[in-house]
Formats: structure tokens, sequence, C-alpha cells
């Protein structure tokens, strides 16, 4: 059988296979949560703001990578499920320091354990020898495209 071109493209493709790799993660992630209630996303978001209350929703794009409108639009929901607070900053009226509520914690009690058991069946796919190395890659991409933001408060 002759092998498709566009086949072997993909199979060798570090954008389609980060893609893949993150389709794989994320379903790991909603099998073991069972309840669906977070994604990986929210709980990025809950992690980081749980590390420093009161950061704002630039601060927020800034340490968690996920795009402005995508941010706003998370908050929002999370901000109606309870998870999340928001207030006006007294440095900037415009700006919203973010903090977690009680039911934020829960959550964030509840899923921690769950992202750790992703985690690890993410890395037992490797040998052990290359799991730290593959950790080490990934923040070497991450870091060599990532864009600075002045505004992490």
């Amino acid at each position: 059988m002759k092998r498709h071109p566009t086949h072997d493209r993909l199979a060798r493709s570090p954008i389609h296979l980060l893609h893949r790799a993150g389709q794989c993660a994320e379903d790991l992630f909603h099998a073991e949560i069972k309840d669906r209630e977070l994604t990986p996303r929210q709980l990025a978001v809950l992690v980081t703001v749980a590390r420093t209350e009161g950061l704002s929703q630039t601060g927020l794009v800034a340490r968690t990578g996920i795009d402005r409108s995508t941010l706003a639009d998370i908050v929002r929901r999370m901000q109606r499920k309870g998870l999340l607070q928001r207030r006006r900053t007294k440095e900037d009226a415009r700006a919203y320091a973010v903090r977690l509520t009680e039911e934020g914690r829960r959550a964030l009690r509840k899923a921690e354990p769950v992202a750790k058991r992703v985690d690890a069946r993410i890395l037992d796919a490797l040998p052990v020898r290359q799991r730290g190395q593959f950790i080490d890659e990934l923040l070497a991409i991450v870091a060599a495209f990532e864009k600075p933001d002045p505004a992490v408060r």
C-alpha cells in the first residue's frame, strides 16, 4: 500500500502533533473529571488565581497564555458558576481583580488530584528517563514563542 504524502507530512508536523497531543490530554482530563464541570483551561485559571489572588484579567492572560477574549469569556462563565469573583481594581477603574470564591477553592481542591493523575498518565506514555526532558522541551517551545506582557499585574 502506497503512503499518502499528506499523511506523512501530518505524521511529522509539530503543529498537528501538538494539537493531537492536546486533544488526547483534554480527553483524558474529561474522562477523569467525570462531571465535566471544569475544563483544563478553567483549571489553569483557578490554579493561577489561587497562586496570585487579586490578579487582573490582563495578568491572567500573561500567566496562562489564554488569549484576552477567550479568558474574558472563561472568567464570566466561572463567575456565573460561583467559582470566581471580579472587582474593579483601585489602580485602574477599567481593570478587574479576580479572586477565588469558596466554591472555587472547593472545585480546585477536587480537580487538582485529577489533573495530577492525568499528568501522570500522559507522562506514562514515555520512558521514565525521557519525562523530564519532554517537559523541558515543551517549556523551551513555550518560552521561544511566548510574547512578554509588561502589564502582568
